[in-house]
């Protein structure tokens, strides 16, 4: 038998000793298969693989578990023999060891790409964390809460809008160049304590947000890695050194009527004046009654539409109606329409600003001290004890829950129903003021006067 040509063509079908002549030797025919294999005798499992477009490579092949296994090494331009061999014989091991490669190496990637966002995360500051969350819980908060977040972290040093002077940074602006990863128990206790001697009322309401906002990042794969197991905002010190909130009892007395009442109708803007008195008259929170819409004016029925909370009383999808009472419709009436708004700016399309400043220049005038936004709601509910109203007729018009079962699922009080009640505190706080109104009168003609 003759021996084979040293030029011919190494037979495929036979594993030999790979050498460097052999490899080079080894074609595929375009016209016959898409490639072909040559093995290797030294190292079981590595082949040399030959495409009919007469690329090269070494390759790994053996079964596990009855599956074919196969695994490219690299092009044989790259790799020397000696290193594809190396290679055979430890991916060799893991099969004998009942490991699969691909899979072995989906896992280390997998390991990987979680140390990588791990990193990343470790890296992310408390202020780039806190847009993503303001950007991503935006379309879920009203208008108040959505200030609220935005002012806690705001950075200062803008020009006030009003006196001279810039804006101080917000109760939690410390925290925004700091990584989310060194939010720690003991740094918010530290933030605590130098807070609460300088605003602890606002470091309060800057504990509970930054509490959900921890929360919001340890459901977000990006920044999970970083927030530790424990809330560090859910601290038990730092609600101490804070304090608790103090119960306000801040209301207008029934002798303070007719002083608060002089001094309000003589404030220049027609807005705000109509505001502070819509504002007792109806006993609404100060945010519902800044929205409040030409829109929401129902003058036929003689309704006020107020946005309100979803589970209040009387309130459906955030919304609650209430008494469009003699004297009010008279202010909404005498009001100019600037805008959609019915308490408008007098220089902007947008709801009036600031009424609380408005406020407290009333009650320096009428000799009044504490009495607060709120507080002229708080007025609304204790006034009405002296004409001994009906308290669940009261809580339906200011929107709190029902306190009984029989308030909850067997009063359903219709809207003239709560009218014949509104009104007749209406007029009597108008009584004790010493304004004279004349309910018959068309709204906004004829003016109401102190007497």
């Amino acid at each position: 038998m003759a021996r084979p040509s040293k030029t011919a063509a190494p037979d495929t079908t036979q594993a030999i000793e790979l050498t460097a002549g052999a490899i080079e030797r080894l074609t595929c025919r375009t016209d016959t298969k898409a490639q072909v294999f040559l093995r290797d005798t030294k190292a079981p499992g590595l082949r040399v693989r030959a495409s009919n477009t007469g690329h090269k490579s070494f390759v790994f092949e053996a079964k596990l578990n009855r599956q074919t296994i196969r695994r490219t090494i690299g092009d044989v331009r790259a790799w020397t023999i000696e290193q594809a061999r190396t290679e055979a014989r430890r991916l060799a091991v893991l099969i004998d060891e009942g490991v699969n490669p691909s899979e072995l190496e989906r896992e280390q990637q997998a390991q990987h790409e979680a140390q990588r966002q791990q990193q990343e995360a470790q890296a992310v500051t408390v202020g780039d964390a806190w847009a993503a969350y303001i950007e991503a819980r935006r379309p879920h908060w009203g208008a108040l809460h959505l200030r609220d977040n935005v002012g806690m972290m705001a950075p200062g040093g803008e020009p006030k809008k009003r006196g001279k002077g810039t804006t101080e940074p917000g109760p939690l602006a410390q925290f925004a160049s700091m990584r989310l990863a060194d939010v720690t128990p003991e740094a918010v206790q530290a933030w605590a304590d130098t807070e609460a001697q300088r605003r602890p009322t606002r470091a309060r309401l800057g504990l509970h947000l930054f509490h959900a906002f921890v929360n919001w990042c340890s459901e977000q794969p990006d920044y999970a890695a970083a927030v530790p197991e424990k809330n560090p905002a859910r601290s038990r010190r730092a609600r101490e050194a804070l304090g608790k909130p103090q119960a306000k009892h801040d209301a207008l007395m029934k002798e303070q009527l007719a002083a608060w009442f002089g001094a309000v109708q003589t404030l220049r803007s027609a807005a705000a004046s109509a505001y502070l008195q819509c504002l007792l008259l109806t006993g609404a929170r100060p945010g519902e009654l800044v929205a409040l819409r030409w829109d929401d004016v129902n003058t036929q029925w003689r309704g006020l539409t107020l946005r309100d909370k979803d589970e209040s009383k009387g309130g459906r999808d955030g919304q609650r109606v209430i008494p469009l009472t003699p004297y009010v419709h008279h202010l909404l009436a005498s009001l100019p329409r600037r805008s959609e708004w019915v308490f408008s700016s007098d220089t902007k399309p947008q709801p009036i600003s600031r009424p609380h400043r408005r406020l407290a220049d009333v009650c320096a005038v009428a000799g009044i001290e504490g009495l607060t936004l709120h507080g002229l709601r708080r007025s609304f509910g204790s006034l009405s004890e002296w004409l001994e109203l009906p308290a669940g007729v009261v809580a339906q018009i200011q929107g709190h829950k029902p306190s009984a079962t029989a308030e909850k699922h067997y009063r359903v009080r219709p809207l003239d129903l709560l009218r014949v009640h509104h009104e007749k505190l209406e007029a009597w706080i108008l009584e004790q003021a010493g304004v004279q109104f004349d309910a018959s009168k068309e709204p906004g003609k004829l003016h109401a006067v102190k007497s």
